[in-house]
């Protein structure tokens, strides 16, 4: 799962981003943007959070699976941009790292779950300031 800056994101398959160059190989079209994330798809759920602390829970089937590009719209943003993105097991919940260092986990997540590319609701109670899940 490979996410920029600005929103975007896609499920890349991991043959895909292998290469056989020195120089690697372009997965992520960015342009202005930054690539922000690259993480391995653990479960059936996409959990984004942008940095005004909007909370997007969707499904990954929501997502498509690209060789290369700039991806689809992952959250929609006025201002900002993607904070970070997490992929996990939507019966086990959503889990972060309070700010006291402690494991929380939201198991009902009905009020933030959406289509992709809405704009999400705020963060829970306890979320780190930092908007980050780990």
């Amino acid at each position: 799962f490979v996410a920029s800056s600005e929103g975007n994101g896609f499920v890349v398959p991991e043959d895909e981003v292998l290469a056989q160059t020195r120089t690697g190989r372009q997965v992520l079209n960015v342009g202005s943007a930054q690539a922000l994330i690259c993480k391995r798809v653990n479960g059936d759920t996409v959990a984004v959070v942008g940095d005004n602390r909007k909370v997007l829970v969707f499904s990954i089937d929501e997502l498509p699976e690209m060789g290369r590009g700039k991806g689809v719209r992952l959250q929609k943003y006025k201002d900002g941009g993607l904070s970070d993105a997490i992929t996990f097991q939507r019966a086990d919940g959503l889990t972060w790292l309070d700010p006291a260092g402690r494991t929380r986990t939201e198991n009902n997540l009905e009020e933030w779950t959406a289509k992709r590319a809405t704009s999400g609701r705020m963060a829970p109670r306890g979320f780190p300031r930092n908007n980050k899940f780990t």
